[in-house]
Parts: C-alpha cells; sequence; structure tokens
C-alpha cells in the first residue's frame, strides 16, 4: 500500500530530481574543504540568510548542538523555551556534551517568551550565579502548533539581547515555513540573530543535512567542532546536490503546504469527537481527542494505518499531522476520509 505519510515531514523522500543530482553531484572532500557542492551550498545559505558564512552539518540537533557550543563555555547558562526543540527533544546534549546550563522560560500559546520574563532569566554577577550568555528561539515554534514568531518580536529579542551583551540563536529547522507564513524574507526575519540553523530534511524535502549560519569567525569555530563530534563528513557533496535545490526551488512552494493544512483543519473541524486547536500557522494540525473518543491513539494510528494513511499522536489523547511535499489534495481527502470512518 502507498501510505499518506503524515507522520512529520522529516519523512519526505528526494525528489526525481533531487536524485539525480545526487548521482550526477561533483563532490571533493568536505573535511579539506575542497568539494565543490558542498561549498557552493554554504555560500548560498548564507547569503540567503544575510550571514557571512555557513556550515553544512548532518542533522538539525548537531547544528543547534555547535551553536551552544560556539556561544557557551560550560557552566554558562542559556535561555530556551520550556517547548523547545533544544530543551525537550535534542536529548540534552548541551549539558551532557557542553555542560551548558539550560535556563527554561515559558512558551506562550504563540510559541513567544514575554520579554519581561527573558529580562528575569538573565543571571546578575554573582559569584553563586551562572553566567547567562544566549537567548534561544524556535521559528516555527513546533509543539506550540507550529506557531510563527514575527519578524518585530524577533528584533525586540534582538534588542534585549545586544543590550545585556548575550548572543540570539535561532533554531530555524523550519524558518523558511515561518518567512512564507509572513510573507517576508527570511534574511529580515533573522537578520537580528546571531546564529541560525535550519533544517533541508524537512519541508525542503532533501534527504539529509541542515545548515548552521553566522559571522565566519562563528563558522570558523562551529567547523572545528563539528570534527570533534564526528560530523565531517568526506564526499558530502552528493547530499549537498540535494540541499541545493532544495534551497532553488523548495522554498518558494511551502505555502502549497500551508495551504493544505488548513484545507485539512477545516475537513477535520466536521470530524465528531476532534478538539482542534488554532487553525494552522504553517504546515502543523494539532488536535486532542473529545472525551467520547473510546478509542486510544494507538488504535487509532492502527485503523488509519490500514486505510492508507500514517498518524503520530503527541500526547495521550493529542495527534499532530504534518503536511509537506508528497502530501496532495488526494492525500488530504484520503485524510479526512479515514478520519471519519474510524471515529464515526
Amino acid at each position: 500500500m502507498e501510505y499518506i505519510d503524515l507522520r512529520s515531514d522529516t519523512v519526505t523522500k528526494p525528489t526525481p530530481e533531487m536524485r539525480e543530482a545526487m548521482a550526477e553531484a561533483e563532490v571533493g572532500d568536505d573535511v579539506y574543504m575542497d568539494d565543490p557542492t558542498v561549498n557552493k551550498l554554504q555560500e548560498i545559505a548564507a547569503e540567503m540568510l544575510g550571514k557571512e558564512g555557513s556550515l553544512f552539518v548532518p542533522s538539525g540537533t548537531m547544528g543547534n548542538l555547535l551553536a551552544l557550543l560556539v556561544h557557551c563555555q560550560r557552566g554558562d547558562e542559556v535561555i530556551v523555551g520550556d517547548k523547545s526543540h533544544i530543551y525537550m527533544n535534542e536529548a540534552g546534549g548541551m549539558s551532557a556534551l557542553g555542560g551548558i546550563h539550560p535556563h527554561p522560560v515559558m512558551n506562550q500559546a504563540d510559541g513567544t517568551f514575554l520579554l519581561d520574563d527573558i529580562l528575569a532569566s538573565i543571571q546578575t554577577e554573582d559569584v553563586h550565579h551562572t553566567i547567562t550568555r544566549l537567548v534561544c528561539l524556535e521559528n516555527t515554534q513546533n509543539v506550540c502548533g507550529g506557531v510563527v514568531l514575527s519578524v518585530e518580536y524577533t528584533r525586540a529579542v534582538g534588542k534585549i539581547a545586544r543590550e545585556n551583551d548575550l548572543s540570539l540563536h535561532i533554531d530555524g529547522a523550519r524558518i523558511f515555513n515561518a518567512a512564507a507564513a509572513l510573507d517576508v524574507s527570511v534574511k529580515e526575519l533573522v537578520e537580528p540573530a546571531d546564529s541560525v540553523m535550519f533544517c533541508l530534511s524537512k519541508g525542503l524535502a532533501a534527504p539529509v543535512g541542515s545548515m548552521l549560519v553566522g559571522t565566519k569567525k562563528f563558522i570558523k569555530r562551529a567547523r572545528h567542532l563539528r570534527k570533534m563530534l564526528g560530523g565531517g563528513m568526506r564526499q558530502a557533496g552528493v547530499l549537498a546536490a540535494a540541499g541545493l535545490i532544495s534551497l532553488e526551488k523548495m522554498t518558494g512552494r511551502l505555502g502549497q503546504d500551508h495551504a493544505r493544512a488548513k484545507n485539512l483543519f477545516e475537513g477535520l473541524k466536521q470530524v465528531q469527537g476532534l478538539k482542534l486547536d488554532a487553525s494552522p500557522s504553517s504546515n502543523m494540525v494539532y488536535f486532542d481527542l473529545g472525551d467520547e473518543v473510546k478509542l486510544s491513539v494507538d488504535q487509532i494510528m492502527e485503523q488509519m494505518k490500514k486505510r492508507g494513511v500514517l498518524v503520530d499522536w503527541a500526547g495521550p489523547r493529542r495527534f499532530r499531522l504534518v503536511t509537506h511535499y508528497w502530501v496532495d489534495d488526494e492525500g488530504v481527502a484520503k485524510t479526512l476520509k479515514a478520519f471519519g470512518e474510524v471515529l464515526k
């Protein structure tokens, strides 16, 4: 059976054009910095985000960890959202590998932190305290519903960071989704940030890889740490070739995924037994099961799979559906039909 896979946009497989480009990629040894395809990808990524340099890394988790390791020393503190991916879903790498202390701040429903909460979280100079070095934002904010942080909000946080001698890192795994939703350039959206990580392997449909961008000095140090963590790949141009298509073509079509997420949301509103969150900001639809639904999430997942639709839970009675390149209008219709049958 050919499945409609809504578990995540990480399930995207490379397009036929990507596969062809990967097969024909000109390669070298990227540890020697002489893979021409990787170098081109890094140049384009830095230019698109308005930064001096960039680095191709195997995963978004590694990209975020590298940023934390560059910005912070052991024992330093980073302000992060209590619902952020860095805090919840990266295996505690900042603490285990960097000796960095997280200071979680409550994410509001719209994905932001209250500015006063950021200010209150900055440690005073005292021998008993850690030293605050960094603020991390996530855009789009996954757990809060794929919500989008605005240009104005990001500038406000950047201003606080500068005035308090802090750095600002953006976990922009889906930053191009945010830019598409806001109809602004990604360069404008990340302008206040000292560093940004974004993924090629989610909505941009590349099979592997993320990009870390920042100043030349920042990237030089990140490259050294990437090697330390085992991320120094060799003929990585085979992978970077797909990433080039991600940046050149996939970034321009993300609005289609957002439109399909809204269509999915509107259709699910008609299915009895579902309590939906707000209309999706980007490509994620979150909802809870009503009290009248007696099926467990595992039972629903199994029944949906039998009907050719893969879904994943986001809590004991909660689901997240994610649209992407491989989910078309027919796939949305099939999903709605399946949910209607399972929950009738």
